[in-house]
């Protein structure tokens, strides 16, 4: 099973993580990464840059609409992710308990739909189509 690990922070993370030495922030999730990947775990992960160098496309109306922001609330922000490959909901929460992240911060854990779950409409050419490309850009 695959799980993503998004990265959450409330602004009481925010706030304190400006405190924080970033050497140290690297340093920290480079042992957990260094800890997923010898597990045999760890599939991707990335940090999201800060909020000012991204933008928002909205949908509401008819033509999607490119904006600086509004950005939603603190706590509805992700700061970057993991996804792993574990076998069991309960292994995922295992390893989303050993991130190096502190007060104010959260984790939401959510398992990747994968093609099993896609069973009753297995003929759905792009469904087919998805098989090849996964295995094309090595993200089986």
């Amino acid at each position: 099973m695959k799980y993503m690990l998004i990265m959450r922070a409330t602004a009481e993370a925010v706030e304190a993580y400006k405190d924080i030495d970033f050497e140290e922030v690297i340093n920290k999730m480079g042992a957990y990464n260094e800890s997923m990947m010898k597990a045999g775990v760890l599939l991707a992960g990335e940090g999201l840059s800060d909020t000012d160098q991204g933008f928002v496309v909205d949908f509401s109306s008819e033509k999607p609409a490119v904006t600086d922001g509004p950005y939603g609330e603190v706590h509805e922000l992700f700061n970057g992710f993991w996804i792993i490959q574990v076998s069991s909901k309960e292994e995922a929460i295992e390893w989303a308990s050993r991130a190096p992240l502190g007060p104010g911060s959260k984790l939401e854990v959510r398992r990747v739909t994968e093609m099993e779950d896609f069973a009753d409409f297995a003929d759905n050419e792009y469904l087919k189509k998805e098989e090849g490309w996964r295995a094309e850009l090595g993200t089986d």
